[in-house]
């Protein structure tokens, strides 16, 4: 069945990527620049990949003096979440982006790199191929959570008909693979759908 991350990437229409560069240019991460250099000096995997392709801005002005539309929108909407944070904020740049926009390790570019976007929730350049597809399918996740948590309701309903011992098992079941599933998607905000 595969996790929800691999079952994304495998629909993902990587045919849909302008090739403009801009996701390369200046990304960022929920983590700051202090919190990966501890992870890498740990040897985690995801933030030594990370720091071997991405470099780190010495400001936001300097990110913004790359992409201001970018770094806006990325401010933006981690304002509008709550979320930001200007002393954990760090823009980075690739350094194999070349002039022309292309990879220059575009063959064994790094997993990281093969899965961008890697969720509907990843924040895109203004204007990026996979936007509106971005957008679909964060609706047809938050429908999917919806509709779980209605059958939630409905099954509790259904215990207050005083079942059997074996249909209270049932239920119990059930209502444990749906909860799954609205838990696996908690990280996107589930419980606030």
């Amino acid at each position: 069945m595969g996790s929800y991350e691999d079952n994304y990437l495998a629909m993902r229409p990587q045919e849909l990527c302008n090739m403009c560069g801009r996701c390369c240019r200046v990304v960022t991460t929920s983590k700051s620049y202090e919190e990966l250099k501890a992870l890498q000096a740990e040897n985690d995997e995801g933030a030594c990949e990370f720091l071997k392709i991405f470099v780190p801005y010495p400001s936001i002005e300097a990110a913004r003096a790359v992409d201001k539309e970018l770094v806006d929108n990325v401010i933006n909407l981690l304002i509008e979440d709550g979320n930001y944070d200007e002393t954990k904020m760090t823009f980075y740049g690739c350094k194999y982006l070349r002039e022309d926009n292309l990879c220059s390790i575009y063959e064994e570019r790094p997993v990281l790199c093969r899965h961008c976007p890697s969720t509907p929730w990843s924040i895109v350049p203004p204007g990026c191929g996979f936007e509106g597809w971005l957008f679909l399918k964060r609706e047809e996740a938050k429908q999917k959570v919806r509709k779980a948590k209605e059958d939630l309701l409905e099954l509790k309903l259904l215990k207050t008909k005083n079942p059997t011992e074996d249909i209270l098992k049932k239920i119990s079941s059930v209502e444990h693979k749906i909860q799954t599933t609205i838990d696996m998607y908690k990280k996107y905000g589930s419980y606030d759908w």
